[in-house]
């Protein structure tokens, strides 16, 4: 394992060289409205919360987040943050939907093992992911770690919408809750009914798997949105050197107030998107991992 300092170099090294496509083709940018930005709000703090201690969130008092979201009722809480991360289900009565919520992991850690060299890819489970083919791979720490929560999440998950009578699900997550939640949002589409509206909303997410599993997300969750907050590096490691891809779905935070939809992959550029404002990660900042996402800061310091 590389350290922190030698990984960032040898990441910078290579990224400059090969980040950029040969032949860039400029993304498609639409400015996001005051409504559509206030209307991530309730996913963000859906995301917050789940930063939380699971004694707070089982009654639904998690400080500032769950006040916020009145009304909702956590029926599954599981996870110690180490071993696991802390994960929630419940029933959100406003929308009449499911919600699953993933807790994310300390951003200087995270970068640590993402921008590791040795960093590797494998096949999705056909157990958990039936008939997705042995050429979509994924990051091999993600899989293994979504695998652990992914039957007792799937269970729940069926039991509400079953008891609730919706058909109505959305997935949430930061860091890499972001990433489990990005798994999580196929992982249901596969094992739920087909009539199933399922919505995934990520917030500071790394690169989850190759270009074949980018465009299986693209397929199969088109109701997926990936938030990314001003100069945050997180969101562009793996790098695509590595073999790494995001899917569609991405919304760059320019500054507070001001945001815009990017189209595609991450496979272009503009340089109102992520990938174009960090073109490596030595000119980022960490710091806007943690937000705020419109106000809003996401993290283990600000669950109060």
């Amino acid at each position: 394992m590389f350290s922190l300092r030698t990984s960032l170099l040898l990441l910078a090294v290579i990224s400059a060289a090969l980040a950029a496509p040969t032949s860039p083709v400029k993304r498609a940018v639409t400015p996001l409205s005051a409504s559509d930005l206030s209307g991530l709000a309730p996913f963000t703090q859906f995301a917050r919360a789940a930063y939380c201690p699971t004694s707070k969130l089982q009654n639904w008092s998690c400080g500032e987040a769950c006040t916020a979201l009145p009304g909702f009722q956590p029926t599954l809480v599981g996870g110690d943050g180490n071993g696991i991360q802390i994960f929630f289900v419940g029933y959100w009565p406003a929308q009449n939907t499911v919600v699953v919520s993933h807790e994310g992991t300390d951003p200087t850690q995270l970068v640590s093992d993402l921008t590791d060299v040795n960093i590797l890819m494998d096949a999705l489970s056909t157990s958990l992911f039936p008939g997705v083919p042995s050429s979509v791979l994924v990051h091999d720490g993600f899989r293994n770690e979504h695998a652990l929560t992914a039957p007792t999440i799937l269970a729940e998950v069926k039991r509400l919408m079953s008891t609730k009578n919706t058909k109505n699900v959305a997935v949430v997550g930061h860091s890499l809750g972001g990433a489990l939640a990005e798994l999580d949002t196929l992982f249901l589409t596969l094992n739920l009914p087909s009539d199933t509206s399922i919505k995934g909303v990520t917030y500071g997410t790394p690169r989850v798997g190759n270009p074949a599993f980018a465009q299986l997300i693209d397929a199969k969750v088109p109701n997926f949105r990936r938030v990314n907050n001003e100069k945050d590096i997180v969101p562009i490691v793996p790098g695509r050197f590595l073999g790494f891809s995001h899917p569609h779905g991405e919304v760059h935070i320019i500054s507070p107030g001001n945001a815009v939809s990017c189209s595609g992959d991450d496979d272009a550029t503009d340089s109102q998107c992520q990938i174009e404002t960090v073109p490596n990660i030595l000119v980022g900042n960490i710091l806007d991992h943690l937000g705020p996402y419109e106000g809003i800061n996401i993290g283990t310091i600000f669950c109060v």
